[in-house]
């Protein structure tokens, strides 16, 4: 949070923020909610006292939602509304009635839940939560939290120390209601990543960037509902890791895991038929697919319209317009190709390029798409290459009697010098005629 004079706090926004994971050209971007990026910051933010042992939520939110750091404002979910009710004497919400839905808390310290009453008395309305950059380690103050705000819809727990920390299942029950989790850099266990998915029967985004996972453990239990799986810059290098995401979402219409170490893609169509059925886009930036199979591959998700492969070994030796070229005449099925529209004029002068560039390899070396766009177009003859450059030199050749010299001129010089000629012979051919 950045210093300023005190009396002003974090405003939470209603817009939506980005968060980011480094890629082949900088940055993939993914679009989530409000709380799940950084909050805007207003002009003033105050920083949290230092404390060892951290701070409670309850002691945040009485301090940054207090009438004096956020101000009443009319309008939903912006403010606080002050009534008094009467409550117990020093409990520090007495006068707080209502808090904003959307709540951003990150980085100020909190390590434990506090008093779990007014928890439950004053966020019974919060829909999305973010905790991230914070002091949580232990589950059970988690979902203390958690448990007290019904209508928890996103929650961003995000580089919290949680590594080798245990999730008891009754504790994981509390996590029923929330459809957005975001997980990034906590280096939760696998088996805790199950139990969520497990016990949060509507789960419908799941970030796990950042947490250092090579393998996956397989779970006997489905989650159905995931449509959104973000699991970048993690240690994913075998296909058969990956295939299991298809086993436990069944439903899964997004899959975004670039910066991975994934080597090939192995599984056959009938098998990647059957696990994928429903998804729509792959991100496979920054992987180590380096062979035409592979990219073949994509061609066997049934739903698959959107790709996103850049910063591959695979493409390293052609230049930018081939590699898009290449690519869409590969995936006839994709309307998207790392972010840009895939027009029907673009594939079809994608499809054409395909079939000439291939033209002069052995019949054991053709894809196998080749064929196919040769019988859509033909076996196509290579394009004329035609220069329309205008020249700059002629050759003349001068005959004197018996000797024949050959001689290069510059036509800009000649062509200045006729120029030069016609301005002079002009008046004189004017003065005639008149």
């Amino acid at each position: 949070m950045k210093k300023a004079s005190p009396g002003f706090l974090y405003r939470p926004s209603a817009q939506k923020q980005k968060t980011t994971a480094s890629s082949d050209s900088g940055q993939i971007k993914a679009d989530v909610s409000s709380a799940e990026g950084e909050a805007a910051q207003q002009e003033g933010a105050m920083e949290p006292p230092e404390d060892k042992e951290g701070r409670t939520f309850v002691e945040v939110i009485s301090e940054k939602y207090s009438p004096e750091n956020f101000p009443y404002r009319r309008g939903p979910g912006m403010g606080v509304v002050v009534v008094s009710t009467g409550g117990p004497q020093g409990s520090p919400m007495k006068d707080r009635l209502n808090l904003p839905s959307v709540l951003v808390l990150n980085s100020c310290g909190i390590s434990r839940s506090g008093d779990q009453a007014e928890i439950a008395a004053f966020c019974a309305h919060v829909m999305e939560l973010d905790l991230s950059h914070n002091k949580l380690q232990d589950w059970h103050e988690i979902s203390k939290i958690v448990s007290n705000i019904p209508n928890l819809e996103f929650l961003n727990l995000s580089s919290n120390p949680l590594a080798g920390m245990t999730l008891e299942p009754r504790w994981a029950e509390a996590f029923s209601s929330v459809r957005r989790l975001v997980l990034n850099n906590t280096q939760v266990s696998w088996d805790t990543v199950i139990l969520l998915t497990r016990e949060i029967p509507e789960l419908e985004e799941l970030f796990l960037c950042h947490n250092e996972y090579s393998s996956v453990s397989p779970s006997s239990v489905a989650c159905p509902t995931l449509r959104l799986l973000h699991i970048t810059d993690n240690s994913l290098k075998e296909w058969a890791e990956v295939r299991k995401f298809g086993t436990m979402f069944p439903c899964l219409d997004t899959l975004v895991m670039a910066n991975n170490n994934l080597s090939s893609i192995q599984d056959s169509k009938d098998i990647l038929q059957r696990l994928f059925p429903r998804l729509r886009s792959i991100n496979l930036h920054n992987s180590g697919l380096n062979q035409w199979e592979d990219i073949e591959k994509l061609n066997f998700f049934p739903k698959l319209e959107e790709v996103r492969l850049q910063g591959i070994p695979l493409l390293q030796a052609y230049t930018n317009a081939e590699r898009r070229s290449l690519m869409i005449a590969q995936l006839p099925s994709i309307s998207l190709l790392n972010g840009s529209v895939v027009t029907d004029s673009e594939r079809e002068d994608a499809e054409r390029f395909f079939i000439r560039y291939y033209l002069d390899y052995p019949e054991e070396e053709l894809p196998y798409r080749y064929h196919s766009l040769v019988n859509k177009y033909g076996k196509l003859e290579p394009l004329a290459e035609i220069d329309l450059r205008p020249r700059c030199r002629a050759q003349v050749e001068v005959h004197c009697e018996e000797k024949v010299e050959q001689l290069y001129w510059t036509l800009r010089s000649i062509v200045n010098h006729f120029s030069k000629s016609c301005l002079s012979t002009l008046p004189l051919i004017l003065k005639h005629y008149i």
